[in-house]
């Protein structure tokens, strides 16, 4: 996995997107209409997260760009080697078998450190997890108006912690699974607050139906 990794990082360095980066390496046995269809799905996902930093630097919007395409490349290959692993083991099992992507997630968050600003890496991770940490917290925020600031900050943390964790996923579906996961921890520490979510969702559901007001003529 090591040498996989190394591989893919090597040819991202030299700029090789236009030669379809790493494909060996992300599961393809052999060129195919397979692999050149997930080439142009991680350039094009890695394109838009480099537009949306607004870098005005074009050698450095390359450069972050193949870090992305190359960190997709090395989740592809990572997966599809692990995945089979995690189907049936035990809990304890499963969680020694995804710590070993910490090498892999730790080496590309310090790649894009040399590259970007906090707040920047900030934007790519929010990307990469597409927004779920804005869009859920304000989902709590408004389905519990009674929230504190120190609540608040609570929910955030975790939530943050939650796209910390589904940066590494490998499918849209397993970003969402981590992020319901952090959800009813979230839920859990609420509960532990004295907030009912179930009584609060269904107030919120009521709020929703009622018609908003209108001004009077």
């Amino acid at each position: 996995m090591e040498l996989r990794f190394a591989i893919c990082d090597l040819r991202s360095r030299a700029m090789l997107v236009v030669t379809l980066l790493c494909f060996p390496l992300c599961g393809f046995a052999a060129p195919s209409a397979e692999e050149a269809k997930y080439t142009e799905t991680i350039t094009k996902r890695s394109a838009q997260i480099v537009k949306a930093l607004d870098l005005g630097d074009q050698a450095k919007a390359d450069k972050v760009q193949d870090i992305l395409v190359a960190q997709y490349c090395a989740l592809n290959a990572w997966h599809n080697e692990i995945d089979s692993k995690l189907k049936g083991a035990a809990k304890e099992q499963a969680s020694e078998i995804r710590a070993a992507i910490k090498p892999i997630h730790d080496a590309f968050l310090a790649k894009l450190g040399a590259e970007l600003t906090p707040e920047q890496v900030e934007i790519v991770k929010d990307k990469m997890t597409y927004g779920k940490v804005k869009v859920t917290y304000d989902a709590y925020v408004e389905i519990v108006q009674t929230l504190t600031s120190e609540q608040k900050e609570k929910i955030l943390a975790m939530l943050k912690d939650a796209r910390e964790e589904a940066i590494d996923g490998g499918s849209s579906e397993e970003k969402s699974a981590i992020f319901n996961k952090y959800k009813g921890r979230i839920n859990n520490y609420l509960s532990s607050q004295g907030i009912d979510m179930k009584q609060k969702t269904k107030e919120w559901n009521e709020r929703r139906k009622k018609p908003s007001s209108q001004p009077s003529s």
